[in-house]
Formats: structure tokens, C-alpha cells, sequence
């Protein structure tokens, strides 16, 4: 088995990201640094440590998805000692977000320890569509929505295409339903920061076809096999 599918298959990251941690010199493989790609290992013999933490293979997988609250990080520890999601989710087996928010925004994230299914829902080959709710201060022109959907110039770099539409516009705040499907990092706020406006409130509500639903700030459930299959259909 390749390494970096032994890695995605413990829990750690998606096969992308697992490539960058081998990379790093983070990998011991029977307790020799590996650094090279396309390395092949016996999963039932040999022994992997990442940071020093000798890894195994999950007992079952798991498929999560959280409302994460303003105010956490998507990192497992963080540097600045700052609240981070997994202190939110009660679950043995170690898991990783598939994508992040950032410290400020909230809404639908998904999490689970299976690498390869995080690698179909993250890879940019999918754009898969991600919907967020956006509270803007004061009321925008039809003009400024014209140009984010059309893609915001930012330091000389035009960003995607989106879709825009306007939901409400009331105590001097507009309401924006924004989707993307391509997540490049913060994206959103960049573009709002491109055309001279601040974003209030920033909250993710879909991920392909599943919804964030009813669950309350902080509140995590397992994903439904319904939305699993939604998932796997978009792929």
C-alpha cells in the first residue's frame, strides 16, 4: 500500500495533504525518516509514526458534520492556544476537517478519519458548490453584486466567478446567499474586502447537497447514509 493511502487511511489527511507531512520529515517508517514520495509499505508488518505517534489503522470510519462557532480554529492544536473544533467532538477515533473556516467564520464543516473519501469531496476537479450566508453592513448595489459575480480584481488577480443573490435588506444590514465551488482561501471575505465592504456575519450552510440543517452552534451529528450517497453521486 502507498504510503500516503496508509497515512489517509489512519485519519490523519486527505492524500494531498498527507504527501506535504511526508514531505516535512514527519514520517518514520520501522523507525527510519521517510521523505520521498510513492513509498510502498506492508500495513500489516511494518510500523508508522507521525510526530513521534505510532499510527493504526481505524476500527471503522467515521463521517461527521459540525456547526463550528465563530471563535475556533480548524487546526488540531493551535499555536496561539485558541479553542479549536475537535475540543467540540467527542469521538475515539482521530479525525480531520475535510476543508476548513476560518477563526471567524461559522457554519457546516465535515469531519472523518476516511482519507479517500475526503479526497473526492475536497479535490478541486469536483467544485463541489459551497453555499454561505453573508450579513453586509449597510445596503448594496445591484453594481457591487454584479462584480462579485463576475469575479473580484484583488491585487491584480481576478478571483472566481460566484453565484450572488439578494436575500434581504433590513436595520441597515444586507443579507447575501454567496456560493462558490472552488474555496480558495478566504475567499469570500476577500472578495467582499475587494470592493470595499466588511463582512458582519459569515456563515457556511451547504456542502454539495447536505445542508447544515438544525443543528445549533457547536452541535455535531454523523452524517445520514442519504447524505453520504449525495456526496458520492457529486463525484
Amino acid at each position: 500500500m502507498r504510503l500516503n493511502k496508509y497515512l489517509a487511511m489512519c485519519g490523519v489527511a486527505s492524500r494531498r495533504k498527507c504527501d506535504n507531512i511526508i514531505k516535512e520529515g514527519r514520517i518514520l517508517v520501522n523507525g527510519k525518516l521517510v521523505t520521498s514520495l510513492g513509498i510502498d509499505i506492508n500495513e500489516k508488518k511494518d510500523k508508522v509514526n507521525l510526530d513521534g505517534n505510532l499510527l493504526s489503522l481505524p476500527s471503522s470510519f467515521v463521517y461527521i458534520k459540525l456547526n463550528k462557532p465563530k471563535g475556533y480554529a480548524c487546526t488540531r492544536s493551535d499555536e496561539k492556544g485558541r479553542k479549536t473544533i475537535y475540543q467540540l467532538i467527542d469521538c475515539e477515533e482521530r479525525l480531520f476537517s475535510i476543508g476548513r473556516l476560518d477563526y471567524d467564520t461559522e457554519g457546516l464543516i465535515l469531519l472523518t478519519n476516511d482519507g479517500d473519501f475526503a479526497n473526492k469531496i475536497a479535490h478541486p476537479k469536483f467544485h463541489l458548490e459551497k453555499e454561505y450566508r453573508v450579513s453586509v453592513e449597510g445596503e448594496m448595489k445591484e453594481s457591487e453584486l454584479a462584480v462579485l459575480r463576475n469575479g473580484v480584481v484583488v491585487d491584480g488577480q481576478r478571483l472566481p466567478k460566484c453565484k450572488v443573490k439578494f436575500i434581504s435588506f433590513e436595520n441597515n444590514i444586507t443579507k447575501l446567499s454567496v456560493v462558490i465551488d472552488e474555496g480558495q482561501n478566504r475567499q469570500i471575505r476577500r472578495m467582499f474586502e475587494g470592493i470595499g465592504r466588511d463582512i458582519k456575519l459569515l456563515k457556511r450552510i451547504r456542502i454539495g447537497l447536505v445542508k447544515l440543517g438544525g443543528l445549533s452552534r457547536g452541535q455535531w451529528k454523523d452524517l445520514t447514509e442519504e447524505e453520504l450517497n449525495l456526496l458520492a453521486r457529486q463525484n
